[in-house]
């Protein structure tokens, strides 16, 4: 019997095979009692599991090699060492097994379920999908426990076509998955923001996830069609629809072989006019994308990705060396780096953070920078160190006036003054702009203008910030509009007034490297586009393809 079901597309494209089921471990637990000889036998067998799973862990790390996930992989297996290291974790169920005489399976699934419960308290919506962190690295000591592998098994068939079909996948299985050459992955739990989803993404990999029971009503070895661009999964197609897609299967796949022939040509509208595009990176691991695409240049270097899943703060040293290995790999083409948007929900482990009611409203960003002045001059220093090295511009994000920007400017000029002092070379006339992703910087616009050397649009916050709304809040993200009329209208005066005073502007937010927002833009009068590498190619060949004589009037209402 065919039939469809939905689910989130985390990664596009179109994938073609037959269902490989992978069985969650914690399904299976059970539960009895010991006899009192038998308590220090059972504590050393999850002593033992504990062990075994960190070296399996440690066996991973060291099977992947260097590329574009290989950052974002390496980070979360830091991770789960640290919840196999957390006492709360171990110690907990050791004591369980000591006090009611409880299987070690037992004890570590009654821990998992109380630290997820913790987890499921927290309001931020990114931090409570860390939870599912919590119960992959359980489910890897289960699996130990049990005499299960610790991996996922071989696909049915190694030609490629088996799509793995699982409750829920750990970046670990991700990888992984990615050696078995399945063709796509689907998963009942999971959401926009999880780890898996950031690697399925940042592997390129068609992918479903938050599927709920996907698990239970698919089959092994049942013909699935998935359509990571539009989140759907087809169960046992019939030769009508199974043709169609396979059509639509090759035309993609066409598409992409098309696209890299446009990688160096310049990126001119019909009319003339020159557009650059711009790529947004995290790690200096992410160059080599961004070379296949042809990018102009780094439109948004997110510095706070250096600061995260660790648990000390990089020191300036360590923070230079990632910045010049950007600038000299770009070879004099633009290389704007943000300096470290940090809070809401990206915080560092060091730190005590208080209760917030609204993280994304509180103490982040510039705010967080200007509130610890010894971090932000060791990371000032660092970038301006780099920009001997190569074409660095300074991005400070979440501005919203005068008085933020003359602290910054402040600092930066403190942070030139300290590096004259230890006669260490630096580009005296770097460029510093600002992160127009407040409502309050649209409206006072001319402010920064003044000010800043060049603005850059972050249409995410600037989005959420103006309609009030929660970007990772799934029961309220059906109102996460970017044609809402009052998004338009700020991001149209935003950019003719930086037009007008010729004052360089970009944006780097999601829509950027959506296609059905590039002529809109273009109309607007953007002139430089920032975003993944992987989008680049789809925006250039929209602007070529557009007559900007032609479309202008049709934005002028905004």
């Amino acid at each position: 019997m065919s039939f469809l079901l939905h689910g989130v597309g985390v990664s596009e494209g179109i994938a073609i095979g037959h269902a490989h089921l992978a069985s969650p471990a914690t399904l299976d637990v059970t539960h009895y009692l010991l006899p009192r000889n038998q308590i220090d036998h059972e504590v050393e067998r999850l002593k033992h599991a504990f062990a075994t799973v960190r070296l399996e862990l440690e066996t991973l790390q060291a099977s992947v090699s260097e590329g574009p996930a290989f950052a974002e992989f390496n980070a979360f297996i830091e991770l789960h060492h640290m919840i196999l290291d957390d006492p709360t974790l171990s110690d907990s169920a050791v004591n369980c097994i000591i006090q009611t005489q409880c299987n070690a399976e037992w004890a570590i699934h009654q821990q998992m379920e109380v630290l997820i419960a913790q987890f499921e308290a927290i309001e931020d919506a990114y931090l409570r999908e860390r939870k599912a962190d919590v119960t992959q690295v359980v489910e890897r000591i289960l699996k130990v426990l049990l005499g299960l592998p610790g991996y996922i098994p071989p696909p049915l068939k190694h030609d490629g076509s088996s799509i793995l079909v699982a409750h829920d996948l750990s970046p670990a299985d991700v990888m992984q998955y990615k050696q078995h050459q399945f063709a796509a992955f689907l998963t009942d739990l999971g959401g926009i923001t999880s780890h898996t989803a950031i690697v399925a993404r940042s592997l390129n990999i068609p992918s479903i996830v938050a599927m709920q029971h996907a698990h239970q009503i698919i089959y092994n070895n049942d013909l699935l069609i998935v359509d990571g661009s539009r989140g759907i999964v087809i169960v046992n197609p019939d030769k009508h629809i199974l043709a169609e897609y396979r059509l639509k299967k090759n035309q993609l796949d066409l598409e992409k072989r098309k696209l890299k022939r446009l990688r160096t040509l310049p990126t001119i509208t019909l009319d003339g006019s020159i557009i650059e595009l711009h790529a947004n990176i995290e790690l200096p691991q992410d160059i080599g994308p961004v070379k296949e695409s042809g990018a102009a240049g780094i439109g948004l270097f997110r510095s706070e990705f250096l600061f995260l899943n660790r648990d000390n703060l990089p020191c300036e040293e360590e923070q230079f060396e990632a910045y010049r290995v950007v600038a000299e790999s770009m070879q004099e083409m633009p290389v704007t780096i943000r300096t470290f948007d940090l809070g809401a929900d990206k915080n560092l482990k060091h730190t005590i953070h208080r209760a917030a009611t609204n993280p994304a409203l509180g103490l982040r960003a510039i705010r967080l920078s200007l509130a610890e002045p010894v971090m932000f001059l060791t990371q000032l220093r660092a970038i301006l160190r780099a920009s001997a090295y190569g074409n660095v511009r300074i991005l400070i994000p979440m501005l919203s006036g005068d008085f933020e920007i003359a602290q910054t400017l402040q600092c930066i000029e403190q942070a030139k003054q300290q590096l004259r002092e230890a006669h260490q070379p630096f580009d005296e006339a770097i460029p510093v702009g600002g992160m127009i992703e407040i409502p309050a910087a649209a409206l006072c616009i001319a402010s920064f203008i003044r000010k800043l050397d060049f603005l850059s649009i972050g249409t995410n916050d600037l989005i959420q910030y103006t309609l009030a709304i929660d970007r990772v809040d799934e029961t309220v993200a059906h109102l996460y509009d970017p044609l809402h009329p009052a998004v338009l209208w700020l991001l149209s005066k935003i950019i003719h007034s930086a037009n007008l005073e010729n004052i360089p502007v970009s944006l780097c937010g999601e829509i950027a490297g959506d296609i059905q927002y590039t002529r809109l833009l273009l109309g607007m009068g953007l002139k430089q586009f920032s975003m993944y590498p992987a989008q680049i190619l789809t925006i250039k060949q929209e602007i070529l393809k557009s007559h900007l004589p032609l479309i202008r009037p049709l934005t002028k209402r905004f």
